[in-house]
């Protein structure tokens, strides 16, 4: 059965003995931060502190921070299930870019797990007069203040009405004001571009704090533009979302989530927001963002604070996306289908590297697959490309050095591309939002690419001698391990 709520999963949690409950007293100012950063170094357990210094409100923190837990809470044992029940149950296959956009319609129409509006829910239990009554971390010393850093914040398309729910950093200003940290890429960012095109003066904005995971990771999947990010959630829970409506703005918000904001952000107003220790591994800088106005605060009784904490990696942001990086597989392989496997991996913060393995027949391909992925939707920020055959394991680091040192010539395997859109946290462009792209490729090159030679085999053991150690290596295993 889906979890109702994140307490739920945090009860499956400590069932799974997964949770450490800790009842000294920590400081959700730099301390929980250390606790955290130390227990995600040596693969520890997700934490619930039960007695944050100053507050009487439990912080969750670390819920997501190992391969297991994360599948505990999209309730999966392979993260691919998800997409390969959508695909299988369309049956929908796609032989072009065009095609993926007509699909998009069908996915969109499968989705129907559209969210069901209740009027009792416990996310209005009690009220709050300001953020100051939750323990709200600052995580990093130079940090410009607090941020709640795992919000689910919903907006509508001032166009055409369409409900997005997104995850977007908030700096707390003060017990009624934060930072909305709505990247240029972000749909958050789209919508207040609309509303300000439109001459609207502002738009109105709900947040929920502490919500069942399987909408918390809706919020962050990179999903089609106009796909419900709760009609997803309903989708891997395998029912619908109970939302409910707000009392100030004209939104709707997960019932059972643990706190919920209610406001509005101007579209003519910006404050600086910054620094913050970021999920690149350094403080990103002040920079001018929009601000939201809080006018309304509602949560459970005795409410949950969940919160996580993002730095150098890896943290417990890594977790949610490979996470994606498994999920959205299938529908990259649909659109690509030379492609084998894909790693993004977490110590290069997701969009500077991927490395791709492809089943290679033409000459040319490995490129082909760039320039593709680079045209695929969050991929096209991708900063550099590997491509690699289909034997090289591209989770295998070891291995793909291997391959990309002795399959790849400087001089003719390299795609430079000038400058275009990366991202946001990319702190080595020059300018903001735009960097050159690398691409390397680093298959076995045939003589249709102008490779004279026969390109040497590699060195591996034969199946039957394989076969015939296996009785041997059984006997042996323990005293040469």
């Amino acid at each position: 059965m889906a979890y109702e709520d994140l307490r739920e999963f945090v009860e499956e949690l400590e069932k799974q003995k997964e949770l450490a409950r800790i009842k000294e007293e920590v400081s959700p100012t730099l301390e929980m931060t250390e606790i955290v950063r130390r227990v995600i170094k040596n693969g520890g357990k997700a934490l619930l502190f039960e007695k944050p210094k100053g507050y009487d409100i439990p912080v969750l923190l670390n819920a997501f921070g190992s391969e297991k837990r994360m599948k505990l809470a999209l309730q999966v044992e392979r993260f691919e299930e998800i997409t390969e029940k959508l695909l299988s149950i369309i049956d929908f296959k796609p032989s072009s870019i065009l095609d993926l956009a007509r699909g998009a319609g069908i996915l969109k129409d499968f989705l129907s797990f559209k969210p069901k509006k209740v009027s009792d829910a416990p996310c209005k239990e009690k009220r709050a007069e300001s953020l100051d009554k939750f323990p709200i971390l600052k995580c990093w010393p130079k940090d410009g203040g607090k941020y709640i850093t795992l919000p689910v914040v919903i907006t509508k398309d001032p166009e055409n009405g369409e409900i997005n729910a997104g995850m977007y950093r908030m700096q707390v200003f003060d017990g009624k004001t934060t930072g909305m940290h709505w990247q240029i890429h972000k749909h958050g960012a789209e919508h207040l571009r609309k509303a300000a095109e439109r001459g609207d003066k502002k738009i109105e904005v709900a947040v929920a704090i502490g919500v069942d995971p399987a909408i918390l990771y809706a919020s962050t999947a990179p999903l089609p533009q106009n796909m419900s990010e709760l009609a997803f959630a309903g989708f891997i829970r395998g029912r619908s979302v109970k939302v409910v409506e707000c009392e100030t703005v004209d939104l709707v918000v997960p019932a059972t989530a643990e706190i919920v904001l209610e406001g509005y952000v101007r579209t003519d107003e910006l404050r600086l927001e910054g620094p913050f220790g970021d999920h690149t591994g350094y403080y990103t800088p002040p920079e001018p963002y929009p601000v939201f106005h809080i006018t309304n605060i509602t949560h459970r009784e005795d409410p949950i604070y969940h919160s996580t904490v993002v730095g150098k990696p890896i943290m417990e942001d890594a977790f949610l996306g490979k996470a994606t990086e498994r999920i959205f597989l299938p529908l990259i392989k649909m659109l690509i289908p030379e492609i084998v496997d894909i790693n993004l991996p977490a110590e290069s913060v997701f969009h500077n590297l991927a490395i791709v393995s492809i089943k290679k027949r033409y000459p040319g391909q490995a490129k082909k697959v760039m320039y593709a992925l680079w045209g695929l939707g969050m991929l096209s920020l991708t900063k550099i490309l590997i491509v690699v055959d289909e034997d090289v394991n591209v989770h295998n680091l070891g291995e793909v050095l291997w391959a990309a040192t002795t399959r790849f010539d400087p001089a003719r395997d390299v795609i430079l591309l000038p400058p275009s859109p990366t991202d946001s946290l990319d702190h080595a462009a020059y300018i903001p939002n735009l960097a050159g792209k690398l691409g390397i490729d680093a298959t076995r090159k045939l003589r249709s690419e102008g490779y004279e030679r026969d390109y040497p085999e590699v060195v591996e053991m034969d199946d039957a001698t394989k076969n015939t150690v296996d009785k041997i290596w059984e006997r042996i295993r323990s005293i040469v391990l």
